[in-house]
C-alpha cells in the first residue's frame, strides 16, 4: 500500500519526490524564522529540492522548567502563517495537546506528533481528524514495527496522510543509536519515512539540565539514511546554533546545509534508479 498525498506542492509517498523538512527547533522570533525560511526557499530554487519549514510554537518536553519553550500557540501560528506568505514554503509544527490540533490544522500544512507522544491515542486521533498530513515521530522507546499501532489510529479516523520519522533509539543513558533497517521496516506500513538527522545525534539529558549533541555526525547519518531508502530528511538548522534557545547542542549551521541537501538528493536519485 502506498498512499500518495501532497504537503503544499510536494508529492509525498513511497514513490514520491525527495524533500527536506528543516528550520529552527523553536520559534525564537519572526526574524530568525524568516531568515531560515528564505534561506530554504533559495536552496529549493537552486538545488531543485522542495523544502518544508519547521519550527515549534511550544516545546513542552524541555529537560528543565527554566528552558525557553516558545511564544505559545497564538503568536506562533501568526509567525508561521507569515513565513508561508513570505516564502511560499509549506509549514510543519508540533502538536502536544488535543486542544491544539484543530487550530494548528487551520494554519499548518502538516502536523507533527513528537516522539515522546507517539502512543497518545487521543492526540493522534485529534491530529488525524483535522484531515491534514501528520508526521508521527517514532518514539525512542518503541520498535519500528510497533509504529503500526500509531498508523492504525490515524486510519481509524479516516486519515491515511501519514509520515513516520526515525529519530534514534535509546541505548543506555544519554545515548541514542540509529538502526537504518527501521526505514524499510516502517515503509512496509505503507508510509513514507523521514530521517531526523539532527535529533539522532542528541545525547538526551547529557548536559544535566539540557540535551547534549554531536551535530558534526548529522551529515553522516543523513547520507546513510537516504542510502537506506529514506524518503526525506529532517534537520534543525539555525543561523547561529551556539546562541539558539533550544537544541543548541545538536543544530546545524546554515553554512553546511545546502551541500548536504544536494548530496542527499544525488544519493536519493541513485538509490531510486
Amino acid at each position: 500500500m502506498d498512499n500518495t498525498f501532497e504537503i503544499g506542492k510536494i508529492k509525498v509517498g513511497l514513490k514520491g519526490e525527495f524533500f527536506v523538512i528543516a528550520g529552527p527547533c523553536v520559534i525564537e522570533d519572526e526574524d530568525v524564522c524568516l531568515e531560515v525560511a528564505e534561506f530554504l526557499a533559495q536552496i529549493q530554487k537552486e538545488a531543485g529540492v522542495k523544502c518544508i519549514f519547521k519550527a515549534s510554537f511550544d516545546k513542552a518536553n524541555r529537560t528543565s522548567i527554566q528552558s525557553f519553550r516558545g511564544p505559545g500557540m497564538a503568536k506562533g501560528l501568526e509567525v508561521l502563517d507569515g513565513v508561508r506568505s513570505r516564502t511560499g514554503l509549506p509549514i510543519l509544527t508540533d502538536v502536544h495537546e488535543t486542544s491544539q490540533a484543530e487550530p494548528v490544522g487551520e494554519v499548518a500544512d502538516c502536523l507533527q506528533v513528537p516522539a515522546f507522544l507517539c502512543r497518545q491515542t487521543d492526540l493522534l486521533v485529534a491530529c488525524g481528524r483535522t484531515g491534514k498530513p501528520v508526521n508521527i515521530k517514532k518514539g525512542q522507546f518503541v520498535s519500528p514495527e510497533e509504529m503500526k499501532n500509531a498508523v492504525s489510529k490515524m486510519h481509524a479516523v479516516g486519515n491515511d496522510k501519514v509520515l513516520l520519522t526515525e529519530r534514534g533509539t535509546f541505548f543506555g543513558y544519554n545515548r541514542l543509536v540509529n538502526d537504518m533497517t527501521s526505514i524499510p521496516a516502517m515503509q512496509k506500513l505503507g508510509c513514507p519515512v523521514v530521517f531526523d538527522a539532527t535529533h539522532s545525534t542528541q545525547r538526551p539529558g547529557g548536559l544535566g539540565n539540557a540535551s547534549a549533541g554531536a551535530p558534526e555526525l548529522a551529515p553522516v547519518l543523513a547520507k546513510a539514511a537516504v542510502a537506506a531508502g529514506a524518503n526525506a530528511v529532517f534537520m534543525e538548522i539555525h543561523p547561529q546554533p551556539e546562541t539558539a534557545l533550544c537544541d543548541a547542542a545538536s543544530m546545524l549551521p546554515l553554512s553546511v546545509v545546502k551541500d548536504l541537501i544536494v548530496t542527499c538528493k544525488k544519493i536519493f536519485e541513485l538509490v531510486k534508479r
